[in-house]
């Protein structure tokens, strides 16, 4: 897909990878529609800026109705989690946003898309699709659901000619992880690797080598990730997971 001359609309667009997304593909050459809960948090020039909650219907359909001429779906808003075993009203805030939210977006934006030519969808998902970050499971499924979602939709929306591109990374430099003690890649690489990742209509993106390694331990036992992950972070009950060389494993 050709980015310059596209009309794209992202969700999360007011702080980390979001903004810079939504930067980027102004830079390209987009039209840019920037979205927010707090729309008065967005501070980009050149984009326009819409109200959005993903999780409501209502805002949903509105904006929908509103940016009926885009072509480009950019489904990068999500929040954080905790354990599957802790707060339920957490878990199911992490997967009413993570995967309800993206899924309320495609099936929204959908026929816009068809109506358009079919244009393309970029949903940002993670390494921890493929793992289990010690303390953040529930974001971890709700990552593997977009990840299994995004495969499902593949095929589903190939008929009216959207593609779909599913983008994976470890850390990045954003407020989600601040007070993680992990090699952490920018927020504007991640950008570019994820538009980069759409201009050449890839299914996957895999943006950093710990993902890499991540998605290969896949086809292998899991017992060994398991094994290498524990050898190379250091697990702290009340702080976390402190990891000295995680892009590296």
């Amino acid at each position: 897909m050709n980015i310059n001359g596209a009309t794209a609309l992202v969700t999360g667009a007011n702080r980390g990878i979001g903004r810079h997304l939504a930067a980027q593909l102004a830079e390209r050459g987009a039209k840019v529609y920037a979205t927010a809960r707090r729309p008065e948090s967005i501070d980009l020039d050149g984009v326009e800026v819409l109200a959005l909650d993903i999780t409501d219907p209502d805002s949903v359909a509105a904006v929908t109705h509103e940016a009926r001429d885009v072509d480009l779906l950019v489904n990068n808003a999500g929040i954080g989690g905790g354990t599957l075993l802790g707060d339920l009203d957490s878990v199911r805030a992490t997967m009413d946003v993570n995967f309800w939210g993206t899924l309320s977006m495609i099936r929204s934006f959908a026929p816009v898309l068809a109506d358009n030519g079919g244009g393309a969808i970029l949903n940002i998902a993670s390494s921890a699709s493929w793992f289990v970050f010690p303390g953040a499971s529930a974001y971890a499924v709700s990552k593997a659901a977009v990840w299994s979602m995004g495969n499902a939709l593949r095929q589903e929306l190939a008929g009216q000619g959207t593609r779909l591109t599913s983008v994976h990374l470890g850390a990045a430099d954003t407020d989600m992880t601040k007070g993680l003690d992990v090699p952490k890649m920018t927020a504007a690489d991640v950008a570019r690797a994820a538009l980069d990742g759409v201009e050449a209509e890839a299914f996957e993106v895999v943006v950093d080598e710990f993902t890499e390694m991540v998605k290969a331990s896949l086809s292998k036992d899991p017992r060994e990730f398991a094994i290498r992950f524990r050898s190379t972070a250091r697990v702290d009950a009340t702080r976390g997971t402190h990891c000295s060389s995680c892009t590296s494993m």
